[in-house]
């Protein structure tokens, strides 16, 4: 399929969190080739609107002009258009090219500052919901449109059909963000049917910019020319994703993340790439390897970007563990994510100290090699389990975490080898850590070389 060009006719914020940032990050991330009129500037961040300057009707028009006359214009989407002239200019030009246009009804800023005039509802309504071929109003948003009063799905059901039949917008997308239900429920009326997209409510911190990556979603879709539910569907997928990751930044509400949606799948590769590497280093080694293999046997584990390592699912191990086969390491199969619960939960807790450290693999503790790690400078914590308090063995996966807590103690950091001392029914072993599984690896290697050479 050729490129498709999609336009977002919206305002900047200055913070980069919602308006044409959003925008623009979500088309890229679904494939669409992103431009802009730019209808207003603000001055923003996480936590207020400081100030604003909306741009000339005129300018608006030639902006997307521009864009019409030279590549086309697939389809299109509105944010924050700040005044009545920009409404009803944008509304003529969008009714003259004829390209499908979301309508997100921006009207109030997360931070609660409005950022639209009084005097421009009154054409958003008129004007430009009857152009759009989406609208998508948020439960307060969809109040003021229809002056009813919405908290609950049904409400929401009548709001959308009312919406539709009195203003003309062909589809209707009420979201759920701020409905009281428990999930988060976008009701959508389309040809006269409704449907009930569902996620799972999230952390409400991360949530600036959410209607316009949702609506600009919609339009990436449009513009491939894919089914109108299909499109909201794939949206609503891409919001979920964009705040559950979204960007710990500001001190209000966080910018969400939709280049999360294409990140993940990207880090998820790289992190196999990077397993399937250093499997081949084992294999090269693989007598050597062999010595080191614990009764329980080893495995070797890497996690994604810290960005998005949240659990042992974000962690790709080796299923069935490296075992010792005729005297040599041998991987069970090839690197899967979830595979391992031990190895991944001392690597998810080395990650809240030093998020370089992704990689862990476990060995069996050898004497020799600990004093060859000392004599080399590696820093080495030795841990004794019979310490480990009863509440956090009784805990679910909290000894793992609680023996990278108490290595960190001892050496004021992430070391390179946690040697656990083991307890009743517990065997002795090393734990070594790096950046990556091949660094891992070659810290094991690098001992033995300088042991030969001694030799």
């Amino acid at each position: 399929m050729s490129w498709r060009t999609a336009i977002t006719i919206a305002g900047l914020d200055s913070g980069g969190g919602a308006g044409i940032h959003a925008d623009i990050k979500t088309f890229a991330a679904l494939g669409v080739h992103g431009t802009t009129a730019l209808t207003c500037v603000t001055a923003q961040n996480t936590y207020e609107v400081r100030a604003v300057q909306c741009l000339p009707r005129d300018m608006v028009r030639a902006q997307i002009m521009a864009v019409w006359d030279d590549m086309g214009i697939d389809a299109g989407k509105t944010g924050m258009l700040g005044t009545r002239e920009i409404i009803e200019e944008t509304a003529s030009v969008a009714r003259k090219l004829g390209f499908p246009l979301v309508v997100d009804p921006v009207m109030v800023a997360k931070s609660g500052a409005p950022l639209i005039s009084e005097d421009a509802m009154e054409a958003l309504a008129k004007r430009l919901l009857p152009v759009a071929k989406v609208v998508t109003p948020n439960r307060y948003e969809a109040e003021r449109l229809t002056g009813m009063k919405i908290s609950s799905v049904d409400d929401a059901k009548r709001a959308a059909e009312r919406i539709h039949r009195e203003m003309g917008s062909e589809i209707v997308i009420v979201k759920g963000g701020h409905l009281d239900t428990q999930d988060a429920v976008d009701v959508v009326y389309i040809n006269g049917t409704f449907h009930e997209l569902r996620t799972p409510r999230l952390d409400p911190r991360a949530t600036h910019g959410t209607g316009c990556s949702f609506s600009a979603a919609i339009a990436a879709g449009l513009a491939k020319g894919e089914d109108p539910l299909e499109a909201i569907k794939t949206a609503k997928e891409l919001i979920y994703i964009a705040i559950k990751y979204g960007v710990p930044k500001g001190k209000g509400h966080w910018p969400v993340n939709p280049t999360a949606w294409v990140e993940i799948p990207a880090e998820r590769w790289r992190t196999y790439e990077e397993m399937t590497k250093a499997l081949e280093i084992i294999e090269e080694n693989a007598e050597l390897f062999g010595v080191l293999i614990p009764e329980v046997q080893s495995n070797l584990g890497y996690a994604v970007d810290p960005r998005y390592a949240q659990t042992r699912d974000d962690v790709a191990a080796i299923p069935g563990r490296i075992v010792k086969y005729m005297g040599r390491a041998k991987p069970s199969g090839p690197p899967t994510f979830g595979a391992s619960d031990h190895v991944a939960r001392k690597i998810l807790a080395a990650l809240k100290h030093d998020p370089r450290i992704r990689a862990a693999a476990n060995f069996k503790l050898d004497e020799d090699l600990l004093r060859r790690a000392r004599e080399a400078g590696y820093k080495v914590a030795v841990v004794d389990r019979r310490n480990e308090p009863k509440e956090v063995k009784e805990k679910e996966g909290g000894s793992m975490q609680w023996i990278v807590e108490e290595a960190v103690k001892q050496t004021g950091g992430v070391p390179d080898i946690i040697v656990d001392l083991g307890d009743w029914g517990k065997e002795p072993m090393i734990s070594v850590l790096g950046r990556t599984p091949t660094e891992v690896l070659e810290k094991v290697l690098r001992l033995y070389r300088e042991n030969r050479k001694a030799e």
